[in-house]
Order: C-alpha cells, then sequence, then structure tokens
C-alpha cells in the first residue's frame, strides 16, 4: 500500500515475513533490499503494485534501507545538470549508443576501466558486438584501436614484437607487435596458453614491454578488454589466476532484449560498410590527454573512512566464506577504491557513497573467488553468494 507522510512524500507500507511488524518506507526504494529495525531481517521492498491490501496496518516502523548489490545506479540522462566529467561520461555513452545498441553494464564497466588505470574481462557468447563496441570506443575516445585474435599457436613475441635483424643497418631494430595501441581487444584470450598469457602481465600492470632488456614504453591511455566464451570448452586454457587479478572488472555480455534487438536489425541490416558507418556517425568527444586528466582528477574524490573499512570487510570476509576456498586479493580492494571513485564523478559527486561500492562490487570481485568443490556440485552462483555476502556487512553511514 502507498501513502504519503507530512511532507506529501510517498511512502510503502508492508510486513515483515519474519517478526511481522509493518514498516514503512519511501516509495522510490520499491524493489530494493532493506534491513528490519526490529528483528534485523534483511527482506525486499515489493513492488507498488505487489503491495497485498493487508499492508494496510495498524501502525509502522523506520526501515534502514540497503543498497541492493544487483541493482543497477543511476541512469545518466543528456540534458541533465552535472560536473564537467558527468557531462563527458553523458557524451561518451550518447555517442556510443549511436551505433552499439544496449549492453549499460558492458558500457559503463569500460568507461570505469578506463578512466581508473584498469582492464575488462567480458564473457559472452560470440556476435553481440564487443569488437564493434572497442571499435566504437576508440573513434569516440580518439585513440588508437587495436586488435589481436586469441590462438593456441600464439607465441608472446607476436603480442609484444621482437627484435627484427636490417639488412641495411647490419643490426637489430625493435618491431612493435599489436600491444602497442590504446585500446586493445584481446579476442578469446583464453584460447592461448600460460606462457602467451604471461607477457600481458607486465604489459597490463606496468603499461611497458621489456624486450631483450629494454624497457617500451606504450602510450597512455590503455585499456585491455578481453573476451571469452562461457560455453565453449573445447580447445581453451583457463586464465591464472594472477591474470585474472589484472582484470578490475568482470563483465558479462547478454543478450538483447527484444526491442534491442529489433532496433539492432534496422540499423545494421542494410549491407552498409561498418568502418564508413563509424566514421559518418560517430564523432571524437574526447581526446587521451582528457581522459588522462580526468583519470588524475578522480584521485582526488573524498573517500570516507567508514567507507574504506566497508571496502576492507567485503574483501577480507570473502577469504572466510564458506563456500569460497580462494578469496579475493588486496588489488581487489584498491580495485573497488578507484571504481567507486570514478563512478561518484560519473554521478556528478566528489565524493564516494556506499552505493558506488555496491554497484560494481560483482564486477570486481566475481573473477577473484574460487568456489569450494561442494558448492559447484550444488550449482551455486558465485554472483547470488557474493550478494549474500555483501547484505551481511553493515552499511555505514556517512557524516
Amino acid at each position: 500500500m502507498s501513502t504519503s507522510n507530512e511532507t506529501g512524500e510517498s511512502l510503502i507500507k508492508f510486513r515483515c515475513g519474519k517478526c511481522e511488524k509493518v514498516l514503512e518506507v519511501q516509495l522510490k526504494l520499491s524493489g530494493r533490499q532493506a534491513k528490519c529495525p526490529n528483528c534485523g531481517e534483511i527482506v525486499k521492498v515489493p513492488e507498488e503494485k505487489a503491495m497485498d491490501s493487508d499492508s494496510q496496518s495498524i501502525r509502522s516502523g523506520v526501515i534502514e534501507a540497503l543498497p541492493d548489490p544487483m541493482a543497477k545506479g543511476p541512469t545518466l540522462r543528456a540534458g541533465e545538470s552535472g560536473t564537467s566529467t558527468q557531462e563527458l561520461y553523458r557524451r561518451i555513452a550518447n555517442e556510443v549508443e549511436k551505433v552499439f545498441i544496449g549492453q549499460d553494464e558492458l558500457v559503463q564497466g569500460a568507461l570505469v576501466a578506463l578512466f581508473s588505470n584498469g582492464h575488462v574481462l567480458i564473457e559472452s557468447v560470440p556476435g553481440l558486438g564487443k569488437t564493434l563496441f572497442v571499435r566504437t570506443l576508440g573513434k569516440v575516445l580518439g585513440c588508437d584501436f587495436g586488435r589481436i585474435q586469441f590462438t593456441a599457436d600464439l607465441m608472446p613475441s607476436d603480442i609484444t614484437g621482437a627484435p627484427v635483424f636490417n639488412m641495411k643497418t647490419q643490426d637489430f631494430e625493435f618491431r612493435p607487435g599489436p600491444v602497442f595501441t590504446q585500446l586493445l581487444l584481446a579476442d578469446e584470450i583464453n584460447r592461448s596458453p600460460a606462457k602467451t598469457h604471461a607477457a600481458l602481465l607486465e604489459i597490463m600492470q606496468e603499461r611497458r614491454v621489456t624486450i631483450d632488456g629494454k624497457t617500451h614504453t606504450l602510450d597512455l591511455p590503455f585499456l585491455v578488454v578481453a573476451t571469452q566464451n562461457p560455453i565453449e570448452s573445447e580447445g581453451t586454457y583457463n586464465l591464472p589466476e594472477a591474470q585474472l587479478d589484472r582484470f578490475m572488472f568482470k563483465l558479462s555480455a547478454k543478450y538483447p532484449t527484444e526491442e534491442q534487438e529489433a532496433e539492432i536489425l534496422v540499423r545494421h541490416g542494410g549491407q552498409k560498410d561498418l568502418t564508413r558507418q563509424l566514421d559518418d556517425n560517430i564523432n571524437q568527444v574526447t581526446t587521451p590527454e582528457e581522459i588522462l586528466s580526468v583519470t588524475a582528477e578522480s584521485g582526488t574524490v573524498r573517500m570516507d573512512e567508514l567507507l574504506v573499512d566497508y571496502i576492507n570487510k567485503i574483501v577480507r570476509l570473502t577469504r572466510t566464506w564458506p563456500q569460497f576456498y580462494l578469496g579475493a586479493s588486496p588489488r581487489a580492494g584498491i580495485s573497488l577504491m578507484q571504481g567507486a571513485r570514478t563512478l561518484a564523478m560519473f554521478h556528478g559527486r566528489d565524493y564516494a557513497v556506499p552505493d558506488d561500492v555496491i554497484e560494481i562490487a560483482l564486477p570486481v570481485l566475481r573473477h577473484r573467488v574460487q568456489l569450494t568443490a561442494e558448492a559447484e556440485v550444488e550449482g551455486q552462483s558465485v554472483d547470488q553468494l557474493l550478494s549474500d555476502l555483501i547484505r551481511t556487512i553493515e552499511v555505514p553511514r556517512l557524516k
């Protein structure tokens, strides 16, 4: 049932499933997770249309709202007021939408990683437009785009480059490999063996390549977007934990909705050359220099000590959670802090809040924890277990 308080704010009344106490929350919190102040039970606030008429009750309590780890953050719309960084994010997202339809989590995650000096691992079936997305992003950002198709016979030197003998100078010269770009698509990264993956470790962490004792620095910004197929396992190699930990986010690209797929057919079903589409429809809205400037600025976003402690508790709890035999590393906590700061700027704030942390918690943690054998046999989901874990930790009240 929905009502109003003295200030005219819309409220929802419903009954706690454990203690039967009637609770009252703001209407905008419908569908979110919340904590009953009477018994401490985590309950879901019903949608208004699903409210039972029995909810019209005698007395009400005040409920403490908790952000839902599975919920998406606020949507940014063109025309709304905001900071320069927020406006930049909107311009980039709006420009990408001209060609790449849907996949909001993928777009936001890649941009948060880019402006946080991170990298992204995407798990999805073929044909969802990952290459198109990275190409489009490169055009919008004014960055160089490169692509590596990982195969079983790919060698480390095929990625990094190697010295080549110059007959004219009678000396060896370094010939850069495809990794010397700014936006790198590592397609089907799990199709190459461990020695090839090892070539990416220094590149992703330190943005440089060392060949024959000589270091070659990559141009910044530098973002690796790697993909892997969640279905096909024949001819693939599991990424080592050290490699997985280099990725800031693991994102899942899902099939588009019916309306989005119809729009994809209309836009891309006309035998139009993709390169010409990008040249004609996509405008560059920023530069690598501006990206680096915003990235440096994100480090000044305020992070309350209570929020730092909240992040620390989440990461440390993954190491003792009974269904995980491997928990998250300290790098996960760093990624949560950096991502929360960037997300706060995208939302027009110069301070981070718990919602920022919770919004990116699953992408940051899902590839850094490993299920126990018992949990795998029972078919338990990493995302669901992480959501349950996060809900057990009290959300800090920032001053």
